[in-house]
């Protein structure tokens, strides 16, 4: 009985705790170290988007140019 009712008060603690680090509605908006998470990721994406870029357009333009086939013809002397 005695750590049922140790474990239940440290219950109560911690949900008390939790209530006390809710944000208490100020609505300021993102800061400044909100832009940067958000502009290092951004970063990120467009760093991967260039030689995703690249890698396209030359598979583009292998699959509509002409290769001529080089056939060699040593059997036939």
């Amino acid at each position: 009985m005695k750590n049922i009712m140790r474990g239940s008060g440290w219950m109560l603690v911690f949900s008390a705790s939790i209530a006390y680090a809710a944000p208490a509605g100020e609505g300021d908006g993102i800061s400044l170290l909100g832009y940067l998470f958000l502009g290092f990721f951004a970063l990120i994406i467009v760093s991967q988007l260039v030689p995703a870029g690249i890698l396209f357009f030359g598979m583009i333009k292998g699959v509509f140019t002409r290769h001529e086939n080089k056939t060699s013809q040593a059997g036939a002397e």
